[in-house]
């Protein structure tokens, strides 16, 4: 990594980002957001080639689809700090009119969007076909897309699996956020998903396990695990173990901020425990 330092600093913006959106119109995700952070943070950071003069059709640069959509804010967040668009403009993070609805959309062209993704289990089909697409271009970038885990409880995923290991689209690396909760509780409560690997593995894809989901060296160590897998045959797969909330004790450990912003108090009591020396609240 090039400057690790720097990413863990971006990281501790990123989280703050995250809150003071959610609690700024008491509306959002906060859980799942603070859990990928350091996830995007290096994605962006690290490992992705791409531009920020965003064309729609991604030519010649890496694709990035977020298919759970609804965590939104870390996504605003990090294309912000990338250069994407101005970090002021979170401040209109889900108010009318805004570019920054709470889940993504395309209309208002906001720079590094490239699908609405407010229904779950759509990103891994339209991520295949920019894969696809990439392939009869002639196109040697990668497709990078990250769906959550109660996000696979949509039978649609399971298909575009089936597809994408059957067609070998091996420029595709689909990071599942494993945190083990979804909105209304633990996900082996409301419908169990059991042994992931060995599914993957029979629907033909490469497995990589990250264990250390909120880890930024595991994980830069991981994607750069399945990079190397690309160009093989098979689409990869990664597995992320997060926590949702990382980076607030009182978020973590639980399904309850999945969807629920923090009060006044809430929110200076998590940013008291992201604090840096050279603040860049916007």
């Amino acid at each position: 990594m090039k400057n690790q330092k720097a990413l863990e600093n971006l990281c501790t913006q990123v989280r703050r980002d995250i809150l003071r959106m959610v609690h700024g119109v008491s509306s959002g995700h906060p859980g799942g957001s603070l859990g990928c952070t350091e996830f995007l943070v290096t994605l962006y950071g690290e490992i992705m080639d791409y531009s920020t003069d965003f064309k729609m059709e991604g030519k010649n640069e890496d694709v990035f689809i977020l298919s759970n959509g609804h965590i939104s804010p870390v996504f605003y967040s990090v294309l912000a700090r990338n250069g994407f668009f101005p970090v002021s403009e979170l401040a209109t993070f889900r108010k009318l009119n805004s570019r920054l609805q709470g889940h993504p959309t395309t209309h208002e062209g906001l720079p590094g969007i490239r699908i609405a993704t407010g229904s779950l289990g759509q990103g891994t089909s339209v991520a295949i076909g920019i894969a696809q697409a990439k392939k009869l271009d002639g196109d040697q970038h990668l497709v990078y897309t990250l769906q959550g885990d109660g996000e696979l409880q949509e039978g649609q995923i399971w298909e575009a699996l089936m597809y994408a290991g059957a067609k070998k689209v091996d420029n595709l690396i689909m990071t599942i956020d494993r945190n083990g909760r979804q909105i209304d509780g633990d996900t082996k409560d409301v419908l169990n998903l059991g042994d992931l690997e060995t599914k993957l593995k029979a629907f033909l894809w490469d497995v990589v396990h990250v264990k250390k989901g909120n880890d930024l060296e595991a994980i830069y160590e991981g994607i750069n695990t399945a990079k190397a897998k690309t160009g093989k045959g098979k689409p990869v797969a990664i597995l992320l173990d997060t926590e949702m909330g990382h980076g607030v004790d009182y978020m973590m450990g639980t399904h309850a901020w999945h969807g629920k912003a923090p009060n006044d108090d809430e929110l200076e009591k998590a940013l008291q425990q992201n604090i840096l020396e050279e603040l860049s609240d916007y």
